[in-house]
Order: C-alpha cells, then structure tokens, then sequence
C-alpha cells in the first residue's frame, strides 16, 4: 500500500496502527506496544486521496466519519502525526496541489466589502450559543496570553485584554477604534478601565446585536460606540487603533489598504496594536480545509508579509513581540469545553458538525505546537515619541 510506504518514510517517532478499508493493518513507525493508537479507514478512495493530498482530505474524512480512531483521541493521533510532519509541507503532492488551490485562490479572492461580510457570517452568525459552550465568559475569540501553562482560560484572556491595553499606552479620555471588535469585551474594558470613548467595529450582526445590549447592560452605552461597518468606510481620527484577530481576515491582496487606512486613522502621536495569527515560514499557500470549512477568505500571514506594506503606508515599527504556545493553551481549553459538551452541540447541529468543530480546534491545537502557527502583536506608530523608550511601562 503506498500510503502505508509513504507513512513509514515520515514516522520516525512513535507511531500507529492503520487498517486500510480492506481490513488489512499496517505498522506505522514504532507504535507503543500496548495499546496502540489505530486509524481505520472506512472508504476504498481515501487510499489514494489521503497519499496525494491529506491537507483536505484526512479533515473531510474525520469529518464524514469515514476515519475512526480507537486506543487514543483525535487530538492524540494529531499530536504524533504533526510531531513527526514538524513545520514543512506534508509530501510533494500535497505541495504541489496547496500551490495549484493558492494561486488560483489568491487570483479570484478579492474580499471586498460585500464578500467580507460574507466570509465573516459564515463563521460569526452561526449561533451564539455555540461560543458560550467554549469561550470564556467574555467571549473572547482569540489567543489568550498565558503567564503559564496552568492558568484558566478565563484569567489568560483577561491577561490578553491588560497586555494589549499596557502596550497601548492609553491615557484617560482619549478616543480608541478597535477594528474587528467581535463580542466587545476588549473595548468595554477599554472604556471602563480607561475613561475613553471606544469605537468597536464588525461585520457580524449576531456580533453587533450582542455588544450592544451588552454595553447596556454595562451602562457603558455612553462611552461605547459599536457599528455594523467595513474598516474601509471609516474616515475620523483615533488616538489609540486596536485589531485582535482581525488581519487574517484581511486577505493578501488588502494589507496595502488595511495599513495605509491605519496611518490615516491615526493622529500624528497615536498608537496601534494589531494582533494576529501569522506564520514562522516563508510566504506559503492557506491550508485548503480550513479556508473551505472555517474560514474562507482567511490567511495567516508571514512576518515578512507584514513588515512591507506597513512600511509603504508609512508607519514605524515601535515593537513586535512573539506568542508562542499561548494559542495551543488557548484551542486545548476551547477544545475540552466542546468536547465537555459535545451532546449539546450536537443537539444544536448534528455529529457531523461537532466532528468537523473537534477537526477545527485539535487540528489549530496541534499546528500552535508543532506547526509554523504563531501570533505577532505589532505595535505601529507614526514617530519614534509616541511610547516610552523602554518597555517598562507594559510590565509595572
């Protein structure tokens, strides 16, 4: 079977069990002697298409149940088939093919305004009550910040929410835009926290309507400002920019524009944080299983992909800093909560759903930890006097 060929040439570290659709088992590198991890395809035709291209076909597969794995969880078998596959591309087909899917990809996906909506409600309005069942309580939908490893979720988010308003620098009553503001909670705790007026930005309607009547909730309806609008429609000026999140959902093409709109939203002496996934490696093809089923029009962007456009619009560099294996905490929480709660979620959707949501998190998990998966939190200015000199003040 030259799936299983190919499988030995890669495990050098531990291994598993695979039992094809014709109930013929195969050892793959070195399993353990008890008990060992085992992967039983169900279908014939992911001989081959598992071979050629498993960035989409093993999460299709998982998905479909038609891959069962016993003696160990998904997140198990992903842990030791990403240990062994490390940061580069799964073999040359796949290559070949996520090159083939990237450049037709990057040529006919433009996200405009329209089609940025779109993308965004495919993901965001799908049901609210789904991310109560995983976030924590502020709903905060990105990498949290951990001081360590055994923090709870929720005390790591609010750890996320103080750093970025530390590296901000943010003085009482200044005016703050945070573009891509999801449920609301950074900027509610911006404007409660700091005396600012807040602007906060979507396009979610399930998200606008939650922060909304949460601001009112709050009694923050006067120092919050939440609008349905695109961040190319703005045109005030802002002390302080803010953007968790949001920068993978611009798309390639776009940085140009997205960073030029910054340098023209800021005033002279303000600041911007923008926090968002990115890649270790070189410029490479989004993964084709996520941008079909998760998020489409997204991408995670290489350093090097980032650095130029903000230097063509203009702006400076104060800081970047580097999380690593913070998102790994952050997705193994969010992941056990679903899992915690896989009967209501699937009473919700379906089981089909909550395997291609599992799919979603242990996979994201696992590239965090093996993968090329980071976070960058960029910290852009317009002159060398908008914060300190040192980065004392972030920690006192």
């Amino acid at each position: 079977m030259q799936l299983a060929r190919f499988l030995n040439s890669v495990f050098k570290t531990d291994g598993f069990i695979l039992i094809d659709a014709n109930l013929k088992s195969y050892i793959i590198g070195n399993p353990r002697n008890n008990n060992p991890i085992t992967v039983k395809i169900l279908n014939k035709k992911l001989h081959y298409k598992l071979l050629f291209h498993p960035d989409l076909y093993f999460g299709e597969a998982y998905t479909d149940g038609e891959i069962v794995i016993e003696n160990g969880s998904l997140t198990d078998f992903l842990d030791l088939a990403l240990m062994n596959f490390g940061r580069g591309d799964i073999n040359f087909f796949s290559n070949l093919i996520n090159k083939i899917r990237g450049s037709y990809r990057y040529l006919t996906n433009f996200n405009f305004i329209k089609k940025s909506k779109m993308n965004v409600s495919h993901h965001y309005d799908i049901s609210d009550n789904l991310y109560d069942l995983f976030l924590d309580p502020k709903r905060q939908y990105s990498c949290a910040y951990f001081k360590n490893e055994n923090d709870t979720l929720e005390d790591a988010q609010n750890n996320k929410i103080k750093h970025i308003i530390k590296k901000l620098n943010i003085m009482p009553n200044q005016k703050v835009l945070d573009i891509g503001c999801g449920w609301g909670s950074l900027a509610m705790d911006i404007a409660k926290s700091m005396n600012c007026e807040v602007t906060g930005i979507t396009l979610s309607e399930n998200q606008l309507n939650y922060c909304n009547k949460k601001a009112q909730e709050l009694n923050l309806q006067n120092q919050v400002n939440f609008k349905l609008m695109d961040y190319r429609e703005l045109d005030e000026k802002f002390d302080r920019i803010v953007s968790v999140g949001m920068l993978e959902h611009v798309g390639r093409k776009f940085y140009r524009k997205f960073f030029s709109q910054i340098e023209k939203l800021l005033k002279d002496d303000g600041v911007s944080l923008i926090h968002t996934i990115g890649s270790v490696n070189p410029p490479r093809d989004p993964h084709p299983w996520i941008t079909k089923y998760i998020f489409p029009g997204g991408y995670t962007p290489s350093l090097s992909e980032v650095t130029s456009p903000i230097e063509k619009a203009g702006l400076i560099v104060a800081d970047v800093e580097v999380l690593r294996l913070h998102y790994t905490h952050t997705l193994r929480h969010w992941k056990e909560n679903c899992i915690k709660n896989r009967e209501k979620i699937i009473q919700m959707f379906d089981e089909r759903f909550f395997r291609m949501w599992e799919f979603y998190l242990a996979g994201c998990e696992m590239a965090f930890k093996w993968g090329d998966q980071v976070v960058y939190q960029f910290q852009i200015t317009k002159n060398y006097r908008s914060t300190p000199v040192t980065r004392d003040y972030i920690y006192q």
